[in-house]
């Protein structure tokens, strides 16, 4: 479990609560459209149960995971930080984050992700990166509050070309 000032990130659970919020954050096209290889909203809430998993499978290295991100204040779920390997990669590391439209513009996609750098960092990575769509620019404007770098367009994971942006621990991720 990390924390900040305003934030808890933990285990997604299968709690109805956990369920219904997820389902209602990745089931809105507005989310999804910047998910994965082949971007799709989930259709039925019986979806959330596989997501569940795939979060604990995420976290079976504890250096790992896609978490929660439950707002302190008053126990939502934001939405989703994510620090992973990338996919057919070669042990590089991506950060993410995936919230609910009622959480975009209050500082807390760049809050948790920071949380999830300094953990990374902690843990002994040297470099971790954020590949996102070239035309997501609210991510891109999060991963230039973190101090990233971009690195240009890359085709390299998840089959589709992405911009890639990088940071290392001397860059500010924990500030």
């Amino acid at each position: 479990m990390l924390t900040t000032e305003r934030l808890t990130m933990r285990q997604w659970t299968m709690s109805t609560a956990d369920q219904e919020r997820a389902f209602d954050i990745y089931s809105r096209w507005e989310v999804a459209r910047w998910l994965g290889r082949t971007p799709r909203a989930m259709a039925e809430p019986e979806e959330v149960r596989a997501f569940v998993e795939r979060c604990r499978k995420r976290s079976a290295d504890p250096r790992y995971g896609a978490w929660a991100i439950e707002r302190r204040d008053t126990g939502v779920v934001a939405g989703t930080v994510l620090l992973v390997p990338l996919p057919d990669g070669d042990g590089e590391v991506e950060v993410g984050w995936h919230l609910h439209p009622d959480s975009w513009g209050q500082g807390i996609a760049t809050e948790a992700a920071r949380a999830a750098l300094a953990k990374g960092f902690a843990d002994g990575l040297t470099e971790i990166r954020a590949v996102l769509a070239p035309d997501n620019a609210r991510s891109a404007a999060v991963c230039r509050r973190l101090g990233m770098t971009s690195a240009g367009l890359t085709d390299r994971w998840y089959g589709r070309q992405l911009a890639e942006f990088r940071i290392g621990p001397d860059q500010g991720a924990q500030a």
